[in-house]
């Protein structure tokens, strides 16, 4: 699996360009009314910085440190840190987590592979394109939030 560096680079500037969308779009649904049973936008940003930290950057540490890592389904929960963070605050400590998850891609070899147990046989594109479609799962839920009729 070879990854260009035009496909590379585009990799990059889709997920750097997340954490502004996301901004956007929680913000948004934050001025919605909220429906019962359902995640609120900080909600949704928590469990995105946990995904961050707990699923995507180990992985990456994984796949520079060992040979051919398998990894599980893994689903975090909501970041529990900082309890009382406001949604903007919360952004930004996504968009920092996002920051270094980029800064470890930049120095990563991105032919290095790893198999997921529902994915299969993923290089660092791959993983990275799985993080991508996460993102755009969370960022039209909160869009449809911010759509929604009262």
């Amino acid at each position: 699996m070879v990854t260009t560096d035009l496909a590379r680079r585009s990799l990059l500037d889709r997920l750097a360009a997340v954490p502004d969308r996301l901004a956007a779009a929680a913000g948004a649904a934050s001025r919605a009314p909220s429906t019962p049973g359902e995640w609120t936008p900080s909600d949704i940003v928590r469990h995105m910085i946990a995904v961050e930290l707990e699923v995507w950057q180990p992985r990456l540490a994984q796949l520079e440190a060992e040979d051919h890592p398998h990894w599980a389904w893994v689903e975090p929960d909501r970041w529990t840190g900082d309890p009382g963070a406001s949604l903007p605050s919360l952004v930004n400590r996504y968009r920092a987590a996002r920051g270094s998850t980029t800064d470890i891609l930049s120095t990563l070899d991105w032919s290095r592979t790893g198999t997921h147990a529902t994915f299969g046989v993923l290089d660092v594109a791959g993983l990275m394109t799985r993080a991508i479609d996460h993102d755009e799962e969370h960022v039209a839920s909160l869009a449809a939030q911010a759509d929604a009729p009262e």
